[in-house]
């Protein structure tokens, strides 16, 4: 009996590894199997049986993909747009989430309630609308179109809202108070340390929302030659006779960027998220 309790602890913990392996291997053979068609030919992706390797058509693919379309270019719109995007709804969204956490002003519970409406509308709702705006203020075409509208959004101050509520001590806002800190210095020196795990979050949605965003671009960028990766690869897919392993090179080169992004902002996230704990 004492020997079959050791064999049985053995197989409680190890049934719990190889479920999270499993879990492991199902959410990461999409992205193998994108290299793995991004590096053979179309041929090769659709044979009997399929191959499940590696090719060496990568670079033919990639020179491919440069040839049909203005790919560098369309990779710095879309990173200048990612970056200034989540810079400002960073600033914005945190500001009026520390705002409406910690100050009390008249109509406080209306606004937000209002943002509560505005987060459960559907985004599609506001095409038409921002494309009247963007038209009257002479932004179609051009990048500050995909800015202007992210710039602040109703989930960014809802999560920041809800973050700061729990995680930045009254006491401490007003000890800063008392060393003569106004709203910025409060916002700037007591608010955003203490909430860094949550802009880490934040600053990863906003980003990947960005980068990926393809409908609005492809609605207000009207100029062919300003465009962004999304909109440049999605001409790279033809009706007919389309070179399926020349659109998976430049989907995985344009993935490269945000999983960059997110280990770095991921490591503030973890390690911010540890300290909390330990303290």
């Amino acid at each position: 009996m004492r020997a079959a309790r050791p064999l049985r602890r053995h197989w409680r913990s190890l049934v719990p590894h190889l479920v999270l392996w499993v879990g492991v291997v199902v959410a990461l053979f999409p992205f193998y199997w994108s290299v793995v068609m991004a590096t053979n030919t179309t041929r090769d992706i659709f044979s009997t049986p399929p191959k499940l390797v590696p090719g060496t058509h990568l670079l033919e693919n990639l020179q491919n993909v440069f040839a049909r379309i203005d790919f560098w270019g369309a990779l710095g719109n879309t990173a200048l747009v990612a970056v200034v995007t989540t810079g400002a709804v960073l600033t914005l969204d945190s500001l009026a989430a520390f705002a409406f956490s910690k100050f009390e002003f008249p109509g406080r519970r209306a606004l937000f309630g209002l943002l509560l409406l505005l987060f459960m509308l559907p985004a599609q709702l506001s095409l038409i609308p921002q494309f009247i705006i963007m038209r009257e203020l002479g932004f179609v075409g051009q990048l500050q179109a995909l800015v202007l509208p992210a710039a602040a959004n109703a989930f960014g101050v809802f999560w920041m809202r809800q973050y700061m509520s729990t995680s930045v001590p009254d006491e401490v806002l007003d000890a800063a108070r008392m060393d003569g800190c106004g709203f910025f210095r409060q916002w700037w020196h007591v608010a955003l340390p203490t909430t860094r795990p949550g802009l880490a979050f934040l600053a990863i949605f906003t980003f990947v929302a960005a980068w990926n965003d393809y409908v609005w671009p492809l609605i207000v960028l009207v100029n062919p030659n300003v465009q962004t990766l999304q909109t440049s690869l999605a001409q790279l897919n033809v009706s007919f006779g389309t070179d399926y392993s020349m659109v998976m090179a430049g989907a995985l080169l344009a993935v490269i960027p945000i999983m960059v992004a997110f280990l770095f902002l991921s490591r503030w996230f973890v390690a911010d998220g540890v300290a909390g704990a330990l303290k």
